[in-house]
């Protein structure tokens, strides 16, 4: 699933919009541009939209969607998006908090990309649902960036 269809406000829409002038469809003044969005995303999504999208690695493979997204409450800004691989309607699935800098939106294809093989997603280090690791403690928030190549925010849980 992806954010247009997880979108019940129509933020995300592409929008028929009337412009003056415009050469490019023919139309004269008051035609269509097609392509012009209102809205705010991509830049600024809600979080609601965002649960449930699927994430791919830079091969196309699939490598789940995610569950949640975590935030510092502190800073106001997002650490990591909890992202779903494996296992089979819930079952046997492992949940891996991604810092949310190693994830790319893709707005051509509506998901997520992260940089890693599959092989190395399935020994990454993860947590079920009933387990949740202290993502507030500095030395795992350490050890997550480390492992996916990303930096902690310095005015976030490291202090």
């Amino acid at each position: 699933m992806n954010y247009t269809e997880r979108d019940p406000y129509g933020m995300y829409r592409s929008q028929a919009n009337p412009v003056k002038g415009n050469s490019l469809n023919n139309t004269g003044s008051g035609g269509y541009d097609p392509e012009i969005h209102q809205g705010p995303g991509p830049r600024l999504m809600g979080a609601n939209t965002l649960i449930g999208n699927d994430v791919y690695n830079h091969v196309g493979e699939n490598l789940g969607d995610i569950k949640e997204i975590m935030l510092d409450v502190g800073s106001g800004r997002i650490s990591y998006a909890v992202l779903s691989f494996g296992g089979f309607l819930s079952l046997g699935e492992k949940l891996f908090a991604v810092p949310w800098s190693a994830l790319k939106l893709d707005t051509y294809n509506k998901r997520f990309t992260l940089s890693i093989d599959r092989s190395r997603l399935e020994t990454a280090p993860g947590f079920d649902k009933d387990h949740w690791p202290d993502m507030a403690d500095s030395e795992w928030a350490a050890g997550i960036h480390a492992y996916y190549g990303t930096h902690p925010h310095g005015d976030t849980l490291m202090n």
